[in-house]
């Protein structure tokens, strides 16, 4: 397993567009400058012995050097020691809703963009709790098997878009179910199912399925995200063109909290609603902190290998030519000019 143990150093790599910007301006000066003395081509002749890409590729390895040197700041490791460790813990299946619908722009940035924040954030807040991912719209898939694996799950959490699954609408039941059948065999942990969705369901009966998942002992419980005002829905995410129906009407979604609602109460869980705050992830927190952990063991790496001492030989090697290449042209190479004519 890769990482990084110093990541936030990482974030040290957006000064890299800003050394540039600031070596484009000079290199811009300089010759806005040189134009003042006269017609830039015949100063580069009188002066031949200048480098006009010497600069420009000194740069690039100073450039490549620093982004090297952020590297190992931010310490790249492997893991080289797996252990069975004993941990405490419920297991949780996410449901997300993926359909078009989740493109609506009534909760900022998107309802989609949203519930994937708050997914990231529900992720840091969790510890030694399994988590699984199902996305659904027509159809209901399952994107990630329940886990341990946090930095896995963020990854496909960051991936999730609509187009994932090709059959468009609302399967909410089809979701549940799925979701049922991704949790541990035989395992004795509390579980929970978490649908993040608009609720506007067209395909099944989710109050059934959120049914027979607690007569399982399965809490279902119901993150509903929209406004009961709407929204049109973006195609390919422009912000000007919108789905219409057949009559040419433009379409707007509307969360169907009652639905969500009968949803939760019917798997025993909680409903919220999500906003532009974070109450809806201190709701659900709430809720996973009343489940029963328990114990259950899982591999994870106990030792890692530091991996930045061959970045570091890479970075000395490339500041040595950096600093042997001068601007100029020296030696035997000033007489050197592939471009003359002959």
């Amino acid at each position: 397993m890769f990482r990084f143990a110093q990541p936030l150093f990482l974030y040290l790599l957006l000064l890299l567009p800003l050394v540039w910007g600031v070596y484009l301006y000079a290199r811009h000066r300089r010759r806005r400058n040189l134009q003042t003395f006269g017609n830039v081509n015949f100063l580069v002749e009188l002066a031949p012995d200048v480098s006009r890409w010497r600069p420009l590729v000194k740069m690039i390895l100073s450039s490549l050097a620093l982004m090297i040197v952020i590297f190992i700041l931010a310490r790249p490791q492997f893991g080289s020691k797996l252990e069975m460790v004993k941990t405490e813990g419920v297991e949780i299946v996410i449901a997300l809703d993926v359909s078009n619908s989740m493109l609506a722009r009534d909760i900022n940035p998107s309802r989609m963009d949203k519930a994937k924040m708050m997914l990231s954030k529900l992720l840091d807040d969790l510890e030694n709790d399994k988590v699984g991912l199902v996305v659904f719209a027509g159809d209901a898939y399952t994107q990630l098997p329940i886990t341990t694996d946090y930095v896995s799950a963020k990854m496909f959490i960051n991936s999730i878009n609509p187009g994932m699954v090709p059959t468009q609408g609302t399967a909410i039941g089809q979701a549940i179910k799925m979701s049922m059948n991704s949790f541990s065999p035989e395992s004795s942990a509390e579980q929970a199912i978490i649908v993040i969705t608009d609720g506007e369901n067209h395909e099944d009966n989710p109050v059934e399925a959120a049914q027979a998942a607690a007569d399982k002992g399965i809490k279902v419980s119901v993150v509903g995200i929209g406004s009961q005002r709407g929204a049109p829905i973006p195609i390919g995410g422009q912000s000007n063109n919108f789905i219409k129906d057949a009559q040419g009407q433009t379409v707007v979604t509307k969360l169907d909290e009652t639905m969500a609602q009968e949803i939760a109460q019917a798997g025993k869980g909680i409903y919220v609603r999500a906003d532009n705050t974070n109450s809806a992830l201190h709701a659900l927190m709430d809720e996973i902190r009343t489940m029963k952990s328990t114990e259950f063991e899982r591999k994870t790496y106990s030792e890692y290998n530091e991996q930045f001492p061959g970045l570091a030989w890479i970075a000395l090697v490339i500041l040595l030519i950096d600093t042997f290449l001068l601007e100029r042209k020296y030696g035997i190479l000033s007489k050197i000019n592939i471009f003359t004519k002959r």
